[in-house]
């Protein structure tokens, strides 16, 4: 007996970001000449994003511990209904924001995309299709007891995406300030 796998409709809408990358002269900085060629081939890192502050803390956290020069990021926000001309306005808005935060903190290239649908199988859905280094997420804390009888989209990542999730759980004396 096979398994039937239901197709589920996916909408999404990629992101136009601003170009951010400067124009640089004939020679690279030293810098880049002493890393090697491993290194400046990149990963591509998922990054969940949304408007909450638990998610800014693990968009921090990557940029500042996990990235390096030649990654790509790819933000990822999850919404009820990519028709909504306000959600959508408002998540173009949040992704530039964070485009240009990514590229002065850590010289990253970024890519933003806009995804229809329940936001735990959205996230792993673009991990099977990127396969990505990390799965970058914040979660809000909760307890064990807490994550089941309420759901949670970390805890539903964490059981189900195959690519690396990485769970940033924010300690209490962050509360709502930024890393960076």
């Amino acid at each position: 007996m096979e398994t039937l796998q239901e197709e589920e409709e996916y909408n999404w809408t990629d992101v136009k970001l601003p170009s951010l990358v400067p124009v640089v002269g004939e020679a690279e900085p030293p810098e880049l000449e002493r890393e090697t060629t491993a290194r400046r081939r990149g990963r591509e890192v998922l990054i969940a994003v949304d408007h909450g502050p638990n998610s800014k803390h693990a968009f921090d956290w990557a940029l500042i511990h996990f990235c390096r020069l030649a990654d790509t990021l790819h933000l990822v926000h999850a919404v009820s209904s990519a028709n909504n001309e306000v959600i959508h306005e408002q998540s173009q808005v949040l992704m530039e924001k964070l485009a240009i935060e990514a590229f002065q903190v850590a010289m990253v290239r970024t890519v933003a995309r806009i995804v229809e649908g329940d936001p735990g199988k959205v996230i792993c859905r673009e991990a099977k299709r990127l396969k990505p280094a990390a799965v970058v997420m914040g979660t809000r804390g909760r307890s064990l007891i807490q994550s089941v009888l309420q759901g949670s989209v970390s805890e539903y990542c964490f059981h189900n995406c195959k690519w690396a999730p990485v769970i940033i759980v924010p300690g209490k004396e962050a509360g709502d300030e930024s890393l960076v």
